[in-house]
């Protein structure tokens, strides 16, 4: 009776637990959401930045260069948590350069780039990838699993979402002057 009990706990959290292929799907759909409400934020600073999106030289990560949007574009710092992954909080309106998030940041483009993409869920490096290449992580461990080994999201220039495999079936070019930039 004990292990009948123990295995059926198993299985509901093989089945419906953080790591679940049903709850992460749920989760790339929350995910997909704070994607679209941070490139309203990012159209927005692009249009008062001659059609740029934010630029750090700097920058070594995707929270330094993306902090010009807090608090002036955003100040809703829960947007750039992944609901999929287990990044911690960021106090709302307070900076997030040196914060941890869970998005990377192709760095660099223009609104302009319309068909390339800006933000993603994080990445396993910072490369350019072909085509049937793995931007994510294929086991579910890190780096790039924010949604485990169920692939990730992508937001591209004209604010359109594509959810992706971990090998991802489209290429993502870094054009001279973009940076992938990882959480």
């Amino acid at each position: 009776m004990l292990i009948s009990a123990a295995l059926m706990l198993v299985m509901f959290t093989m089945l419906w637990g953080f790591g679940s292929k049903s709850h992460q799907t749920k989760q790339k759909n929350r995910c997909q959401e704070n994607l679209q409400k941070l490139y309203l934020a990012m159209e927005i600073y692009a249009q008062d930045n001659h059609g740029d999106f934010p630029f750090f030289p700097a920058a070594l990560n995707s929270a330094t260069a993306l902090d010009v949007l807090v608090p002036k574009y955003n100040s809703d710092t829960a947007l750039f948590i992944c609901p999929g992954s287990k990044d911690s909080e960021i106090p709302a309106g307070k900076p997030i350069r040196d914060r941890k998030i869970s998005y990377a940041y192709y760095m660099g483009r223009r609104i302009a780039d319309k068909s390339e993409a800006l933000l993603s869920d994080r990445q396993i490096n910072t490369q350019a990838r072909a085509a049937d290449e793995f931007a994510f992580s294929s086991t579910g461990k890190a780096p790039g699993n924010n949604h485990h080994q169920y692939g990730g999201n992508f937001l591209f220039g004209d604010g359109h979402l594509v959810t992706s495999p971990a090998r991802v079936p489209f290429s993502l070019v870094l054009t001279q002057g973009v940076v992938l930039l990882n959480p």
